[in-house]
């Protein structure tokens, strides 16, 4: 029998997006796996103040890289983010929406389940 993946408030995982498809293992799920040193754990429902937050910090969210599939994200998209990123943009005062029912519960290891029920979608 698989062990249910659990999400922030003690439910099962849902999936975070299918489209733009998301997630470490391109599965759409929130969830880190080997190699995943960013820990991609936070379902986010990304905002325009958000991606130029990101781009500034070195991480372009909203320039289409092919080369990685990786589509752009547009203010709405949904997307897995990792835990510190997230962490950093609400101490900056430009946190992201959060999906609670898609992010995993190992996000509670870097960031107050708090903080994330105060941006919740």
């Amino acid at each position: 029998m698989a062990i249910e993946t659990r999400n922030v408030i003690g439910s099962v995982l849902q999936p975070c997006s299918l489209d733009p498809l998301t997630g470490w293992n391109r599965d759409g799920c929130c969830r880190s796996g080997a190699g995943d040193q960013g820990v991609h754990v936070v379902c986010v429902r990304v905002h325009e103040r958000f991606l130029q937050f990101s781009k500034f910090r070195g991480n372009d969210l909203s320039t289409p890289r092919p080369e990685f599939a990786f589509p752009g994200l547009k203010p709405g998209d949904q997307w897995c983010l990792c835990a510190s990123r997230w962490q950093e943009a609400f101490e900056a005062g430009c946190a992201p929406q959060v999906v609670l029912e898609a992010t995993h519960e190992s996000a509670l290891e870097f960031i107050d389940l708090e903080n994330l029920q105060q941006h919740s979608c």
